[in-house]
């Protein structure tokens, strides 16, 4: 195993500055939709998924369609945050690179839908809001965000 003291601080600075740039979370996203944060959230997973649930105030644009779809439906300056499934999937970074690829502004928000309804946040299906409890594994039970 490579000691972490073998890596260059410049490069470290660079890495973790290039994930930040092009990556969020679940805690940073809804807080920026609580904050009116202009930007469109993107559920790019196929309609099997989407109609089984999804996060609150997101559209659907499943990836396959974005290059065709994206130019119609969002404004090539409107930043978009794109989500799939969950950590095991990279779904999310396929409609992220398709979106960058059209020359949006994009962020991959890791955890996906799963991590989104775990941390409480909310879901909807087409017959409305989805109750779920907050999982104390993936956030704190009495507070907003884990403030990380």
């Amino acid at each position: 195993m490579t000691s972490a003291t073998s890596i260059p601080t410049a490069e470290a600075v660079a890495h973790f500055s290039a994930k930040l740039a092009f990556e969020t979370d679940p805690s940073d996203v809804h807080a920026d939709i609580e904050a009116g944060a202009r930007f469109v959230f993107v559920d790019s997973r196929a309609a099997v998924a989407w109609n089984q649930g999804r996060a609150t105030g997101a559209v659907h644009l499943p990836t396959r369609e974005i290059a065709a779809r994206a130019a119609d439906e969002i404004p090539l300056d409107m930043p978009v945050v794109v989500y799939c499934w969950s950590p095991g999937c990279n779904g999310a970074t396929r409609a992220a690179l398709e979106f960058a690829r059209l020359g949006y502004q994009v962020k991959e928000m890791i955890g996906g839908f799963e991590y989104w309804a775990r941390e409480g946040y909310p879901t909807e299906d087409d017959r409305g809001p989805i109750a779920r409890a907050k999982d104390a594994l993936t956030a704190p039970l009495d507070a907003i965000s884990c403030s990380c």
